[in-house]
């Protein structure tokens, strides 16, 4: 008999409320003791998930609700961490489907959607945020129902059901208009509607590793859903690649369940729950455990390939192992390696050079995350500009398309359309909301290198973007790279105000008096179109004679911050961002001018 279980999963854009929702499901469920201090978004324990507000790994948490268990899987929004989300599905037996009571759906809706119809999951539609001051709860429930028929769901899945919700607050209701304060209307509906598991009790042990975690003390972690069978701790087990290869024979040394934030060791588990097996160093994503006395792998489908590709390569500067502590080749090597065993959606390749690695994944957001941890766990090295990945279909080159959707003010919609456009996008659709202008284009993923600094910028900060991988289509032509040229350090020393002063009207510096900088080092953009080189370590000479008085009270402009993401969309094909542990620098690749002259020739 089974365990009473249901299993979901919840998926939305990014920032539409999913890891708040999830916070308040654990709090009402009695998770928490009533006297436990709590943080806002738990579930987000990533340094970098609070920093930047987003979901980046899928993480599994439990709750119960009238006796019954229900494994809840927290999905990441960004269109980046697709691979997490597309994998982590097929651990579940239904969805939810959170959606923001202004902003509709969104590329990253559809994306998930389409993958959670297709496994023939019927959605739990919320309908989210109904506080804010500009909700359109019944047309964004129009909004959802349009996308699901464009989907080309099913009578059943058109037929799903759907609840209004306050997710801060946790507030779950049948109808807007209803006066409950909590969530149990939700909790109601998934017992309700979400099968539960009907793996089979009777049959051989097997489970597919759906997720890896590492703990210190037992080392990997696999993590999936037991698709039939009874599993005891100590129980031989054998893993499996996906071609049905022996990796390993083994026994399981720690079983655990969830249980809110916990794992709970365990001595049995049976089919349809969702466990963590500790005692196999090999397994990986998509691999099976499997009893022996049945040695045939899972069927695991590969997610969607890379789109974009950057070259990781060992940092050759002057600067070179200051502020790093993993400099080598090797060391960059092994942390990439270890990367690719849990983040099925990036590929790293070597090259003909031992010291440069080709690392491909979703987007830039995936690979700057990637390169923001790496820097923080004290690597040091540099990286190349994005490029995207071409396809040959039926003998014709064909680029990745991705649907941007840019939400701005009307008075600067015009020039976005203008930005986008001269970057092989197309208009598709202009809406009008609240004085608001809503645009959705089409255009090539190269095109989009750089364009959200762009925009950004033209609308003083006040533009919504999202992005999502579309499909491939036959290459759209050049495209002008950046408009501008860069301002290139002449010689090595600390950048001198005098210098600077007498240099201000050439352009924007990015670097400021004091900073230490070396030949070859990019300090600014220039005005013009072409690269100028530079001496920004000048000193002023001493005399004897006392200098006017207004010459030391020259002002010079601040320099340019930059974020990493920007220092990566700024680089052009000749230069590189050198990453530290504590710096970011852009670079040419060839340092000396001369090798420059001859490279360019």
């Amino acid at each position: 008999m089974h365990q009473s279980i249901r299993n979901i999963a919840i998926i939305a854009h990014v920032d539409h409320g999913k890891t708040t929702l999830v916070d308040q499901m654990l709090r009402q469920s009695g998770t928490f003791r009533e006297n436990q201090e709590l943080i806002e978004r738990v579930m987000d324990s990533n340094a970098l998930e609070k920093e930047r507000g987003i979901t980046i790994m899928a993480k599994n948490t439990a709750v119960t609700w009238k006796g019954t268990k229900i494994n809840i899987v927290d999905t990441p929004g960004h269109a980046d961490f697709g691979g997490e989300v597309e994998r982590i599905l097929k651990m579940v037996n239904g969805v939810i489907l959170l959606v923001d009571a202004a902003e509709g759906p969104l590329p990253q809706t559809r994306f998930v959607l389409r993958k959670s119809l297709n496994l023939g999951y019927r959605p739990i539609v919320v309908i989210n945020k109904i506080d804010r001051h500009d909700a359109r709860a019944d047309e964004v429930l129009n909004e959802v129902f349009d996308l699901f028929v464009s989907l080309e769901a099913s009578d059943e899945q058109l037929d799903f059901s759907v609840l209004y919700a306050i997710g801060i607050k946790g507030i779950a209701r049948l109808n807007a208009d209803d006066d409950n304060n909590d969530l149990s209307p939700l909790f109601d509906v998934i017992i309700k509607n979400v099968p539960s598991p009907d793996q089979p009790l009777d049959k051989p042990f097997k489970m597919l590793v759906s997720n890896i975690e590492w703990n210190d003390y037992v080392g990997r972690i696999a993590v999936g859903r037991v698709e039939q069978g009874v599993v005891i701790k100590n129980q031989p087990i054998t893993l499996m690649n996906r071609d049905g290869e022996i990796k390993e024979k083994s026994r399981i040394t720690k079983m655990y369940t969830f249980a809110g934030l916990d794992k709970l060791p365990v001595d049995r588990c049976e089919a349809g729950d969702i466990v963590a097996l500790a005692g196999y160093d090999g397994a990986d994503i998509g691999d099976t455990l499997t009893d022996e006395k049945d040695l045939v792998p899972i069927t695991y489908y590969d997610i969607d390939k890379p789109t974009i590709a950057m070259y990781f390569r060992v940092n050759d500067s002057p600067f070179a192992g200051l502020e790093g502590k993993y400099v080598t080749s090797n060391m960059i090597k092994d942390r990439l390696m270890k990367e690719i065993r849990t983040n099925v959606s990036l590929k790293v390749d070597p090259t003909e050079n031992p010291d440069v690695f080709k690392v491909a994944g979703r987007g830039e957001l995936q690979l700057a995350i990637l390169i923001e941890t790496m820097r923080r766990e004290g690597y040091e090295f540099s990286v190349s500009r994005p490029e995207v990945l071409m396809q040959e279909i039926d003998g014709v080159l064909c680029e990745p398309i991705e649907e941007v959707i840019v939400t701005v003010a009307e008075e600067y919609s015009s020039r976005v359309i203008e930005i986008l456009l001269q970057r092989k996008g197309s208009l598709k659709s202009m809406s009008q909301e609240l004085e608001m202008s809503r645009l959705e284009f089409s255009v090539p993923s190269r095109g989009l290198i750089g364009f959200r600094s762009d925009i950004l910028t033209e609308t003083r900060g006040t533009a919504l973007i999202h992005q999502q991988f579309d499909t491939y289509e036959p290459y759209k032509g050049d495209i002008a790279g950046r408009g501008s040229g860069v301002l290139v350090a002449l010689e090595n020393g600390n950048v001198t105000h005098y210098a600077l002063e007498g240099l201000q009207d050439r352009g924007q510096f990015i670097v400021q008096p004091g900073d230490p900088v070396y030949m070859g080092q990019v300090v600014g953009s220039n005005n013009r179109g072409d690269d100028m080189v530079v001496n920004v370590v000048k000193k002023k000479n001493l005399t004897n004679h006392r200098a006017a008085q207004t010459s030391d009270s020259v002002k010079i402009s601040a320099a340019k911050k930059m974020s990493l993401e920007q220092h990566i969309e700024f680089i052009e094909d000749d230069e590189l961002v050198e990453i530290t542990p504590k710096s970011l620098r852009i670079r040419k690749k060839y340092l000396d001018p001369n090798e420059r002259k001859r490279y360019a020739k």
